[in-house]
């Protein structure tokens, strides 16, 4: 009898509880919608960490686990840190980070429009912000996604790690005359120190982050569902 490979959904880690439940949830909901064995792992902050949860998974001879990553963006913690934890498995793979994906941006309107944003406002998509180049390319796609749905301007801040800011993106927004309002879009995942940091920026509106979401969970499944042997005839 068959056993379906263990899904390991690997987030960042954070010390505040609330974004722990956040990703407690998000991982509960990924079990009750799919059947799977899931298990949580991350990649700093929080115990156990990635390397440490591939490792107590015995060898098998077919494929015994897909690490997804629980990250709106690829950078260093998807190709450096969950890359080595699974290097030396030939029966454990890892799917790319969350985004971009446009049902993330879905959900970033979503927000918008459950704050009452106006949707001719500049938005400034509010990422967690990483100096890995791979990390902000994959912002930079999630902005242009973005672009095409809204109405106003787009621009991108970041809460750590590089800039502009999410302060100073709002602050360019407006000394460069994109008149009115301008709202923050969080692309977070759970609430905790960045989002705190970004509903400080000085805009207009903010958004809540993205999880708790039904999307999250359906492309969590679909990274899962891609990496699966093809047995099909």
């Amino acid at each position: 009898m068959s056993t379906s490979p263990i899904l390991i959904g690997c987030a960042h880690g954070t010390r505040e509880e609330a974004g722990q439940q956040v990703i407690r949830e998000l991982l509960d909901d990924v079990r009750a919608a799919t059947g799977l064995e899931v298990r949580e792992a991350f990649v700093d902050v929080q115990d156990p960490k990635v390397d440490e949860v591939v490792h107590a998974i015995p060898e098998g001879e077919g494929l015994s686990a897909i690490v997804v990553p629980i990250l709106l963006a690829g950078g260093y913690h998807v190709y450096v840190d969950i890359a080595e934890a699974v290097e030396h498995r030939a029966d454990v793979v890892s799917a790319p980070a969350l985004g971009p994906d446009s049902r993330l941006i879905d959900i970033v309107v979503q927000r918008l429009d459950e704050e009452g944003v106006p949707h001719d406002a500049t938005v400034v998509l509010a990422a967690a912000g990483s100096s890995d180049p791979r990390s902000q390319a994959d912002t930079d796609a999630a902005a242009e996604m973005l672009r095409e749905r809204w109405g106003g301007p787009v621009r991108i801040g970041f809460a750590a790690g590089t800039q502009p800011s999410v302060a100073d993106a709002v602050a360019q927004a407006r000394g460069n005359g994109e008149d009115g309002v301008v709202a923050v879009a969080s692309y977070l995942l759970a609430p905790g120190f960045f989002q705190r940091r970004i509903e400080k920026a000085g805009a207009d509106y903010v958004t809540g982050p993205l999880a708790p979401h039904p999307a999250l969970v359906q492309i969590m499944a679909d990274h899962y569902q891609s990496l699966l042997p093809d047995v099909s005839s």
